[in-house]
């Protein structure tokens, strides 16, 4: 069972499967494109525990990593609590010499937990990335397919705007691929008006 994994100087974790959207381009459909990671070498076959996942990360040389990402093959924010109490024991144990601390996620963390998560990422979490795909609500849920409906949506938009008040970067993602210039410039300026920054990905397709 895959916990943590290397990648680029970046130790990754691996917490869950689940996930509130099923999005056209996952890899849970096989599509490996540009992929880290062969289709099912992330997929766990139980959730892990906590106390799992701290073994995990003991097993490695934490301070050496350039940053430390909770990703994966699920939406990790299913595991908010158990983030919040790993990046506390880390914490505890290397001090000033643990790595920047980034989840990436959907933007779905209040949705999925039923509460305002965001105070809680405040001195744990460095980095928030947020998977914004799309420019409106209507293209959102026929891409992304969140249980939710289109209230997800503006929930992602409202999460990544609060988050920034805790959080030292949010930084929200589209990929360039089957995108106008026109829709990135409107993706642009979605970011702005959150008061976050836009990372504009390359699609690699193998």
């Amino acid at each position: 069972m895959t916990i943590t994994y290397e990648y680029e100087g970046a130790l990754y974790v691996n917490l869950t499967n689940k996930c509130n959207c099923n999005c056209e381009f996952c890899l849970r459909h096989g599509k490996a494109q540009g992929s880290i990671y062969t289709e099912d070498s992330l997929w766990l076959e139980r959730e892990p525990t906590r106390q799992e996942a701290l073994d995990s990360f003991l097993s490695r040389d934490i301070p050496a990593y350039r940053e430390i990402v909770f990703c994966g093959y699920g939406e990790p924010t299913y595991r908010m609590d158990d983030i919040l109490w790993l990046v506390d024991r880390l914490k505890e144990k290397f001090g000033d010499k643990l790595p920047p601390v980034r989840i990436n996620t959907n933007g779905h963390a209040n949705l999925i937990q039923g509460r305002d998560v965001c105070p809680d990422l405040k001195g744990r979490i460095d980095t928030v990335s947020i998977s914004l795909n799309a420019i409106t609500a209507e293209e959102y849920v026929a891409l992304c397919h969140p249980i939710q409906g289109e209230t997800a949506y503006q929930a992602m938009l409202d999460f990544a705007k609060e988050a920034k008040e805790y959080v030292p970067h949010v930084v929200m993602t589209i990929v360039d691929k089957d995108k106008s210039p026109e829709e990135i410039e409107t993706c642009k300026q979605i970011a702005a008006g959150l008061g976050v920054n836009l990372r504009i990905r390359s699609f690699i397709d193998s």
